[in-house]
């Protein structure tokens, strides 16, 4: 049996931008591996609020992560109740987001290995130009 040579690790960046809360909303995403981007993902996703803006944008962004079939992938976002939500620290309360949670608890059961972390806003201006763009289209 031969052994993979490369383990592909996919680094995620997710951002959820919504104008009002609730009101018009969008996601941005970036995915990219060793070499560089290869997916960026920017969509309108209707009304809604913020944290369901940041959770559909994780969501998408590990659906097609899913697809190139990664051994590791480390997500990073800018929302601090996501990524405290995703790692354990905080019980999701509302019953409108629950769901969502459940949807990428069960895609990131889906890679080896997976690490999710909070970053500053500033660190995460792609992702965000995206949902921003997407919400610009809308307009």
């Amino acid at each position: 049996m031969s052994e993979k040579i490369d383990d592909m690790h996919l680094t995620i960046y997710t951002d959820g931008a919504c104008w009002g809360n609730p009101g018009p909303a969008a996601i941005g995403a970036i995915i990219k591996d060793q070499q560089g981007t290869l997916i960026r993902i920017s969509e309108y996703i209707g009304l809604g609020t913020n944290n369901r803006a940041e959770y559909s944008a994780v969501i998408k962004a590990l659906s097609e992560a899913i697809k190139l079939n990664p051994d590791e992938v480390t997500l990073y976002l800018d929302s601090e109740l996501v990524v405290r939500q995703l790692t354990g620290r905080y019980r999701v309360k509302s019953k409108s987001i629950l769901p969502l949670y459940v949807e990428v608890s069960e895609l990131l059961e889906k890679f080896a290995k997976v690490s999710v972390v909070h970053v500053p806003r500033e660190c995460n201006a792609e992702a965000d130009a995206l949902a921003t763009a997407a919400l610009h289209s809308k307009a």
